[in-house]
């Protein structure tokens, strides 16, 4: 692995910002991997993350899906249960199975959807979705009433990002097999979207850099302006 590692980084100059479309070509060309690697972007942002008016969180759908099928759980009401059901949810979920999860604590899910009136039941298993990300918010449009239109959105590879306690943000954006223009469509999907999203508060340089990486390859600097 370490062999593997300081040979590709060879191919990568540390010291340098590459343009997008160089950053893409050496990711692919980087992953040496046997499986079909994930491609990640990393971006430092220039916000107090310990600022409640400057927390980054969204989610959007990129232009060409990220190239992972999520296993998605619908908590609704029994007259919702069908039409969960035939939107693709992987797991249709009712106040009894909300007991089961809390007194098992077992999660066979990547992400959770949920209607509000099932909000104020979901606290009884809080504080073990919230610590894994899996806890339904409006803010990452997983809460609503429009079952289908949650479910069917996720099942196509929509996908949210927060930022960490550090002021990065870091999103799959799709797979090495991907050609270098869906990844760089979806790449720049990202960085519009986070662009819009930018707190008022935030002073000064918002995207102080940006890097690209696959799964177990090496990260490249990118410009994105």
């Amino acid at each position: 692995m370490g062999k593997r590692m300081n040979a590709l980084k060879t191919k990568v100059d540390m010291t340098k910002v590459y343009s997008l479309d160089e950053g893409v070509k050496i990711v692919k060309e980087t992953s040496t991997v046997k499986f079909d690697a994930s491609v990640e972007v990393h971006v430092r942002l220039g916000i107090d993350p310990q600022k409640g008016d400057q927390q980054i969180r969204a989610a959007l759908s990129l232009p060409h899906g990220t190239g992972k099928s999520k296993k998605v759980a619908a908590f609704v009401s029994a007259h919702d249960e069908k039409t969960a059901r035939e939107a693709g949810a992987d797991f249709v979920y009712g106040e009894e199975d909300i007991k089961k999860i809390k007194e098992t604590s077992k999660i066979e899910f990547d992400i959770a959807v949920a209607t509000p009136e099932m909000m104020p039941k979901l606290a009884a298993i809080a504080k073990l979705l919230g610590p894994k990300g899996l806890m339904p918010n409006p803010k990452t449009e997983t809460v609503g009433t429009d079952v289908k239109k949650l479910v069917t959105e996720l099942k196509k590879g929509k996908t949210s990002f927060k930022n960490d306690d550090t002021a990065n943000v870091h999103i799959g954006i799709g797979k090495v097999s991907f050609t270098e223009e869906q990844l760089k469509e979806n790449i720049l999907t990202f960085i519009e979207t986070l662009r819009k999203i930018k707190p008022s508060t935030s002073k000064g340089t918002y995207i102080k850099s940006v890097y690209l990486t696959s799964s177990m390859g090496p990260s490249v600097k990118v410009s994105v302006e």
